[in-house]
């Protein structure tokens, strides 16, 4: 019997093909994310972002609004799914190849390896990482042995097994080497703004302040949130290099203008408690929150460029590829921020600067700034090309996240929020709207305060904070079931509207209810 026939009379079993397959295609996810980590290069994020550009727009406001918070996750997860059965269907197919064609066993390893290697480029357009991502994958098919020969020798067929696996449990190891992934992955800031840095007197005066004015409530947040909600159309941040950062102000100016992070970081900053809401956010949902946030006033450069006065609109761009259009009126008291709560501004709020717009929903609050064009006509925005029209101002909303009973006394809480329009009351009615009290307030937290000024002036410096949520609660003695609602009223007397509206388009509105059972 000649070599040839001897290759060809083993037997491989299905279970064996899939196994070193499915093996291949996690060394291959794996082995990608050890060159450049959690980021837009890499294959699953490059799947990822590759379902939502093909999911239609209702599809995807749907999942804004059903899945929240947690829509991203999913989302990376399912591709991850779809990353190593794509590399694995690869492996598979390269090696049947080998078998048809009659190839040694290293050209289909070779083979296996290439076709990898190819398809991770074309998805994270990485070359490192796809050249490190078809090695592992094609480690484990090399090491198959005689899994991948067919010898039908069932011992060796079992070690090769376990060598692929082995190559595959390495990969995922390595990967799962944060400073390694970010040590030869690199590309920029990486910061999620918790590293060592000297603490601020001023903005930790600021802190103080709000920390002694929030209600110790359980499920609500205290004035400052201690977790601040994440939205974007990305599946992983870009890595933006503060080095190399710039933010250029162009359209009809009389002069456009270029300025580098140290540029902006040199002029006179003020820290501002700033609330902010997602469009997406359900009347009674978790998409709102506040921090302090450090920066300059957009007006500065605005005044430096010279807006033309036929100017109507401005579309702010990202680092991301994002982009969104809205009044030149709504930028004018807008902030540049560049640090949050005392520290450099994490990168999943838009390191290394973003743009804070008072009293406008989140969307045009844009992450990752660089570039402010002034615009002479009104244009569209990213998500307004998806159906969203968040560009206007938040809508009124009184949260009601705290409900706890004790020996018939209820007690019930949350935040009140009305952008710049400002929160004078909360009402609270416990027999489902028929009758109202009104609810104890926070104070309102601190307005704008120059980071030059002494920490002992931070609560009077600024006045109160315009764009900032309040704190509320309300205690009542209850002993059968009943609903409780709330409603915010506006600082002008205006109530928040009882009339309900699905977060899509325009944004929630509405009035949040429980019913209590003492």
């Amino acid at each position: 019997m000649d070599a040839r026939r001897a290759r060809s009379s083993g037997r491989v079993t299905p279970a064996a093909e899939l196994a070193v397959a499915v093996a291949s295609g996690v060394a291959v996810t794996a082995g990608t994310f050890l060159v450049v980590g959690f980021s837009p290069r890499w294959v699953v994020v490059g799947i990822a972002q590759t379902v939502l550009l093909a999911l239609p727009d209702a599809a995807l406001a749907a999942g804004i609004q059903g899945f929240g918070s947690t829509a991203q996750p999913l989302l990376v997860a399912g591709a991850a799914g779809l990353s190593v059965a794509l590399f694995a269907a690869l492996a598979w197919l390269a090696r049947r190849i080998g078998r048809t064609a009659d190839r040694e066993r290293a050209e289909a390893v070779f083979l296996v390896g290439t076709l990898q290697a190819l398809a991770a480029f074309l998805l994270s357009v990485a070359p490192v990482a796809a050249v490190v991502g078809g090695a592992f994958g094609a480690a484990v098919v090399g090491l198959a042995g005689g899994v991948a020969t067919g010898t039908g020798d069932v011992s060796r067929a079992r070690r090769g097994l376990l060598r692929s696996a082995g190559v595959a449990a390495t990969a995922v190891g390595l990967a799962g080497a944060g400073p390694l992934a970010r040590a030869v992955g690199g590309g920029g800031n990486d910061s999620d703004g918790t590293e060592p840095v000297d603490p601020d007197p001023l903005v930790e005066r600021l802190l103080a302040v709000a920390a002694d004015r929030s209600f110790d409530l359980a499920g609500a947040e205290p004035l400052v949130s201690e977790s601040f909600y994440v939205v974007d159309k990305n599946a992983a941040d870009p890595r933006v290099d503060p080095e190399t950062w710039s933010l250029r102000v162009t359209g009809a100016v009389e002069e456009e203008i270029e300025v580098d992070l140290g540029a902006v970081e040199s002029r006179s900053a003020e820290h501002r408690f700033v609330t902010l809401r997602c469009v997406g956010d359900k009347v009674n949902g978790r998409k709102a929150d506040t921090a302090v946030w450090t920066g300059i006033p957009v007006a500065d450069l605005l005044e430096e460029a010279g807006v033309r006065p036929d100017s109507c609109c401005v579309m702010l761009r990202a680092a991301d590829d994002y982009y969104e259009e809205f009044p030149l009126s709504a930028l004018r008291e807008g902030l540049l921020a560049y640090g949050m709560n005392g520290r450099p501004l994490p990168r999943q709020h838009g390191a290394p600067v973003r743009a804070l717009i008072p009293g406008h929903w989140g969307e045009i609050n844009v992450k990752w700034l660089t570039e402010i064009e002034i615009l002479e006509e009104e244009a569209t925005g990213y998500w307004e090309e998806r159906g969203w029209h968040g560009t206007g101002p938040v809508s009124t909303v009184a949260k009601l996240h705290h409900v706890e009973t004790a020996d018939g006394t209820v007690s019930v809480g949350g935040h009140a929020y009305a952008g710049t329009r400002g929160v004078s009351a909360v009402e609270v009615s416990t027999d489902g709207g028929d009758t109202w009290s009104e609810a104890d307030l926070t104070d309102r937290l601190p307005g704008p305060t120059p980071a030059d000024a002494d920490p002992d002036d931070a609560e009077a410096v600024g006045g109160a904070a315009g764009d900032a949520w309040r704190g509320w609660r309300y205690e009542y003695e209850a002993d059968d079931e009943h609903e409780v609602v709330v409603r915010a009223v506006e600082a002008d007397g205006t109530v928040q509207p009882a009339a309900e509206r699905d977060p899509y388009p325009r944004g929630a509105s509405g009035r949040a209810s429980r019913t209590v059972r003492p």
